[in-house]
């Protein structure tokens, strides 16, 4: 049998932590940045945890399971 192999989108946005928790990043960052407020992007800017209603979905495509 051949090889499965990952997403190629998905392995550019997803880590895995060493627990095994896949991180992401915010969406909404990118452009069109002047009306959204400082705060706003502050907390844009940091990483956090995809939910646990989708981690089996980017686990597969991550060919994790």
């Amino acid at each position: 049998m051949p090889k499965q192999k990952t997403k190629s989108s998905a392995k550019k946005r997803f880590r895995i932590t060493g627990t095994g928790k896949i991180k992401r990043k915010h969406a909404f960052k990118s452009h069109i940045l002047t009306k959204k407020t400082k705060k706003r992007k502050l907390a844009l800017t940091h990483d956090t945890l995809v939910h646990k209603a989708d981690e089996s979905n980017v686990k597969q495509m991550l060919r994790m399971k």
